[in-house]
């Protein structure tokens, strides 16, 4: 991770030391929010006058508010708009005030970013786009995108990677075509529905790449199984095999279903299922399907029709258990 120099300046001349600078620019880049003991650890400080004086100074200079919560205990907002300003951020949603849940996936965002400062990251919307768009030319109809509907005076506006989830680059960020890493961190929610979602969201800018990674974070490892399954059913095997595979594969689970065969089909056969009826959809694979279920049409008819893709992508994908950034034990009497 590197700052530059004229960010932590600017930081530094709103009275920040260094240190504090430093936190200040990860947290309104990455996230927006933090916890008392994100910065303790970060800065390697100890409750006390140090953390006093920073807390006071944040108050003080209106570039952040204490939010309180019953479960989650005490969250400090960046919300200056002038703070940003100074790190060329300003139009960032960091800034804006937003729901408990919302606050503590941008809290796990920030323990990820801060455990792992060895990454060259893609800090902002116009930064990614530049990176998918100019250095490895994917159209820009291919990125994940949200139309933001303004007042009635202004125009719609196309936003990309609202998500906002770090992405980084690993250590061939300077070839001609590096390998980037794309994460997703699981929120509170008891189901994955939000995560097929987001991979469905992203899959046409997958379909471009010859190589990517994948990481999926959570707190806890219950989900990890299943995660896995979802990301090889929708992602993996479908960039990794041909339009004949595809097919084949959905011909038999529709098969399977219009037979009321259910207990056959696995979540991830639906899924992909729900997916390939608007990918095959046509007059042209419907009459396929009708003569391979009668036997008119055989696999190698199909694989010979499609014919096999040259174009396989390099894909990978790993589990990480988020953990909070650790923090200094507390001195005895210290208090923030």
């Amino acid at each position: 991770m590197n700052i530059a120099p004229v960010h932590l300046d600017a930081l530094q001349a709103l009275g920040y030391t260094e240190a504090e600078a430093r936190f200040l620019y990860i947290v309104a880049t990455h996230s927006g929010y933090f916890v008392a003991r994100q910065f303790l650890a970060f800065t390697g400080a100890h409750w006390g006058q140090r953390t006093t004086t920073f807390w006071n100074k944040l108050h003080t200079k209106k570039h952040a508010r204490t939010e309180c919560f019953p479960k989650s205990g005490t969250v400090y907002h960046l919300f200056s708009r002038r703070l940003y300003r100074q790190i060329d951020r300003e139009n960032i949603r960091n800034r804006r005030e937003h729901e408990i849940e919302y606050i503590q996936r941008r809290i796990g965002m920030l323990d990820f970013v801060l455990s792992h400062p060895q990454w060259k990251y893609l800090e902002t919307e116009p930064e990614k786009v530049s990176f998918f768009c100019d250095r490895l030319k994917v159209p820009n109809h291919f990125l994940p995108s949200k139309i933001n509907h303004g007042q009635r005076t202004t125009q719609p506006t196309v936003r990309y990677f609202v998500d906002k989830f770090p992405m980084f680059l690993g250590d061939d960020a300077s070839s001609p075509s590096p390998v980037v890493t794309f994460t997703y961190l699981q929120g509170p929610e008891a189901n994955l529905t939000e995560f097929v979602h987001h991979l469905e969201a992203y899959l046409p800018l997958f379909r471009q790449l010859s190589e990517f990674r994948f990481l999926y974070l959570a707190r806890l490892d219950s989900h990890f199984e299943k995660a896995k399954e979802l990301f090889d059913s929708l992602v993996a095997i479908p960039l990794g095999s041909d339009v004949s595979e595809d097919l084949f594969r959905y011909f038999q689970i529709r098969k399977a279903w219009d037979l009321s065969r259910y207990t056959s089909l696995t979540e991830a056969d639906l899924i992909f299922r729900n997916q390939a009826k608007t990918r095959f959809a046509g007059q042209r694979f419907e009459h396929l399907y009708r003569g391979w279920k009668v036997g008119r049409v055989t696999e190698s008819d199909i694989r010979q029709e499609f014919g096999a893709s040259n174009r396989h992508a390099s894909v990978h994908f790993a589990n990480e258990l988020l953990c909070r950034f650790a923090v200094p034990e507390q001195e005895p009497g210290g208090k923030g």
